[in-house]
């Protein structure tokens, strides 16, 4: 009984023991020379960077400006995916009329549109939300529209016999019923929308934000500060991932046998 109780915990550790262990081995490279650290800086150099940029405000400025952008595009973005996915799943002849464009547009690259939202919208701040808008946008509508088409014909029927309207249905029945499939699909645009967030960075017009700090650090061959973005971008993908998966799962608790 102690030792099933001990394994969740156990189990929790091993992300956390398997970083240190990284961070362990890092340093005792650096500490017997094993390493340039020209292009492999310390876990402390590392650290004082970012001491140095938290006391000078600039890091903080920049995550909030990427942030922002982030966002905003995933809102944009989701809110127009779940819209026209519930019109495609509720309507079957207009899922066979508009289905091919979406799907077609799901299947090119997204890093293909870069170019030509560049040129509609420009490499500012535009240009990066509505990249970052169509990133959140494909797994959104893909999701929702399969969610609605495939709900259980019995609840179809019952719609049917209460005389719903289109209106009645999407609200009372279909988006309830969909609500697993949807909140995957806008789990995968969170994370879709965070990539997308620094390509645009990193493709476009470097404006402030984590992305023009990375190219910095690269073009100043700064290593340090090219590590520190890069963690900081992995950080904070993973803490919408684990926000994300909690949120899912307590609003899902009800759809759960």
């Amino acid at each position: 009984m102690a030792g099933d109780l001990a394994t969740p915990r156990s189990r929790d550790l091993r992300p956390i023991l398997s970083f240190v262990f990284v961070l362990i081995l890092w340093d005792l490279a650096h500490r017997f020379a094993l390493v340039d650290p020209r292009f492999l800086p310390a876990p402390l150099d590392i650290l004082t960077r970012l001491i140095s940029e938290l006391s000078a405000g600039t890091i903080l400025s920049d995550l909030a400006a990427t942030l922002r952008r982030n966002l905003l595009g995933f809102l944009i973005g989701a809110a127009a995916g779940v819209s026209l996915g519930a019109v495609l799943g509720a309507s079957r002849r207009i899922g066979q009329i508009v289905g091919p464009t979406v799907v077609a547009q799901r299947q090119t690259a997204l890093f293909a549109w870069v170019p030509l939202l560049a040129m509609w919208f420009g490499g500012g701040d535009s240009g990066k939300i509505a990249f970052i808008a169509l990133a959140a946008f494909q797994p959104t509508v893909i999701n929702t529209w399969r969610g609605i088409a495939l709900v259980p014909e019995p609840l179809r029927e019952l719609a049917a016999s209460l005389r719903f309207s289109q209106g009645q249905y999407l609200r009372h029945v279909a988006l309830p019923a969909a609500a697993p499939q949807i909140f995957t699909g806008l789990h995968t645009a969170l994370i879709y929308a965070w990539l997308a967030t620094v390509g645009s960075e990193l493709f476009m017009n470097i404006t402030p934000g984590l992305g023009g700090r990375l190219s910095e650090g690269s073009q100043m061959f700064e290593m340090d500060l090219l590590f520190l973005a890069i963690a900081i971008f992995g950080a904070v993908g993973l803490i919408y991932n684990s926000l994300a998966e909690a949120l899912e799962a307590q609003l899902l608790k009800g759809h759960r046998p």
